[in-house]
């Protein structure tokens, strides 16, 4: 995609001579001729890669500096060369020292100008990479996994990368979507430019139009009272909107005419903004439902339902949690300057037993708190034990088995009865209710393994004959102790 470039000079030969270099170095020009025309190029959109700015700009009411000022304090992120032919070594510094990138005196050398806007685009960019990585510092990028229903949307998400069309992710809190999101955006043609997410969750209500489409302020110039909005920010990137049904009605419009239309208005404004963008959403809601309530537009709904996404709940994907836990050690160890630790088979058969209603997000929590909680040797894997060590101190943890305490309390008889309840539950729940991958694991035949699993109570009648065909089996049991809850 061709940086859009800004040329501000009150000369229009020099203007023209300019935007030839330009256009010959591969890029698009546009120019404005004085400062308040310069202003209202930045600001009424599309938003441009870079501005080349003279410093005197006669007859006009802002010069050079004023509009290098308003670019720095409302959008710092787009650079400024400034040019000039009149100037001193102390107006050089000086536009330096408000932010422009580089001062170039006239008349212009073209190769120099090529080489300087080409370091100025890739400093804003190096710039940007950054910012986003702080943004997300501790996120992971990459959707982890090799179960079935991972390999197929990571196949969708590879189809779906290079196009612009709409994505809409659906699934439980914490399995991923805004990771998903980034996946997709950093495998596009629009991975260069912003990623912005708009979460409606977090936006208080009276200022969600705010915040999704600016503000025009007073207009002046001087004053910097405009305020940029998500939209706008996501000019040539990608704008996420996460928990997209916790979005007013009335603003729900609003995106949908956006959408449509691909211009708005900002708040106490009337010219339309045009911006290129690429929209992804997601949410934890039943899209459906919600618009059968009234609660959302089913217009708006149907304009971001090009490419439908669904993430699986954690507990069934089970046979990721291995993957996920190792990476999450790397990723905690690399982050600590340590050396990354192993988890046991007997403790990774631990984890897929419980049921993470936080899903991934909640797993790496867990993984992290782990490798400071989990005793010395340091050096050494990660067991069950340590693991329930882990989980004991952590306010509102279930543990997998009963304590030594409490086994303590029961007969012989009674307590193998529960131990054995415990045992099979977890290796259900780790196998995925699958009772021929259970049954091969622990050594029974699929139907002795049924007809005990009936006998201790651990399959319900109401579930028995899903069970039987080795396919699922049910989650209910008898105790409260039997519930193997998630860390």
């Amino acid at each position: 995609m061709a940086h859009d470039i800004l040329i501000v000079d009150d000369e229009p030969y020099v203007r023209k001579s300019i935007a030839g270099i330009l256009e010959d170095g591969g890029y698009t020009p546009r120019d404005a001729a004085d400062g308040a025309a310069a202003i209202e190029a930045i600001d009424s959109g599309p938003l441009p890669s870079l501005v080349i700015l003279d410093v005197w700009l006669e007859g006009s009411e802002l010069d050079g500096m004023d509009v290098l000022d308003g670019v720095v304090h409302r959008h710092p992120e787009v650079p400024v060369i400034m040019i000039s032919g009149h100037s001193t070594i102390d107006t050089a510094v000086a536009a330096i020292k408000k932010g422009a990138y580089e001062f170039i005196e006239k008349p212009l050398d073209s190769d120099r100008l090529l080489l300087t806007v080409e370091r100025a685009l890739e400093a804003a960019e190096l710039r940007r990479e950054v910012a986003e990585l702080k943004l997300r510092a501790g996120e992971t990028t990459e959707l982890i996994g090799s179960s079935p229903a991972i390999k197929q949307i990571q196949t969708v998400a590879e189809r779906a990368a290079p196009t612009d069309r709409r994505v809409f992710i659906t699934g439980p809190a914490g399995a991923g979507k805004e990771v998903l999101a980034r996946l997709i955006h950093s495998r596009s043609r629009r991975s260069s430019g912003p990623f912005v997410v708009a979460n409606a969750a977090m936006m208080r209500p009276d200022r969600v139009e705010l915040e999704l489409f600016g503000s025009e302020g007073d207009g002046h110039a001087a004053t910097g009272s405009r305020k940029i909005g998500t939209f706008e920010r996501a000019h040539r990137g990608t704008l996420f909107f996460d928990e997209i049904a916790d979005m007013p009605l009335e603003t729900q419009g609003k995106i949908a005419r956006a959408l449509q239309a691909h211009t708005f208005e900002r708040e106490g404004g009337s010219q339309r903004i045009e911006v290129d963008i690429r929209v992804m959403a997601a949410t934890t809601r039943d899209m459906e439902n919600e618009i059968e309530q009234g609660r959302f537009r089913e217009d708006l709904y149907y304009r971001l339902l090009v490419t439908p996404i669904e993430l699986p709940a954690l507990r069934d994907r089970r046979e990721d949690i291995p993957e996920l836990a190792n990476f999450f050690i790397r990723q905690a160890a690399d982050s600590a300057g340590e050396s990354p630790r192993e988890i046991g088979s007997d403790g990774i058969a631990m984890l897929q037993s419980f049921d993470w209603p936080g899903n991934v997000r909640q797993l790496r929590n867990f993984v992290e708190w782990l490798l400071i909680m989990a005793p010395m040797p340091a050096n050494g894997p990660i067991g069950a034990d340590m693991i329930q060590a882990a989980l004991r101190p952590r306010p509102g943890a279930a543990q997998a088995l009963p304590s030594q305490a409490d086994l303590m309390t029961l007969s012989l008889r009674d307590a193998r009865r529960q131990f054995e309840r415990n045992y099979l539950h977890a290796q259900i729940r780790r196998f995925g209710g699958n009772i021929s991958r259970t049954a091969q694991f622990v050594g029974m035949e699929r139907s002795a393994l049924h007809r005990k699993l009936r006998s201790l109570g651990v399959l319900d009648r109401e579930n028995e004959g899903h069970g039987a065909d080795g396919k699922g089996a049910t989650d209910t049991s008898p105790t409260g102790a039997d519930k193997l809850n998630s860390p």
